[in-house]
């Protein structure tokens, strides 16, 4: 789905699997991009040393997989959307709106 919404929203070329580096970083003319994968992270202290604080608290979109897996540490998303897999191999999507931005947002994608 990240591979998806990236190239919709302007990326070229090849989007990297975030697995082991955590984050891969994008950038637009208009719009900074981070997409992390939080599937191996296991130590509180790799988010300050990384800098994770940094760019989150900064303007862009950030994109989080296996967001439980830093929930101590990441702030509260604005949107979260939840996949699941049916037992026959359809998905069910639901999007959730965390905080007023994600209202905003969720309210524009449901007009």
């Amino acid at each position: 789905m990240a591979r998806h919404l990236l190239h919709a929203l302007g990326v070229q070329g090849r989007i990297k699997s975030p697995t082991y580096a955590v984050v891969e970083p994008y950038v637009l003319s208009d719009l900074n991009i981070w997409h992390f994968d939080f599937y191996r992270f296991s130590d509180p202290r790799e988010w300050e040393e990384a800098g994770f604080r940094d760019i989150f608290s900064s303007p862009g979109l950030k994109l989080a997989e296996w967001p439980e897996k830093a929930a101590k540490v990441i702030p509260k998303a604005d949107l979260v959307i939840r996949i699941e897999v049916r037992a026959d191999d359809t998905r069910l999507v639901s999007l959730l709106a965390q905080t007023p931005a994600g209202e905003i947002i969720l309210a524009g994608a449901t007009a």
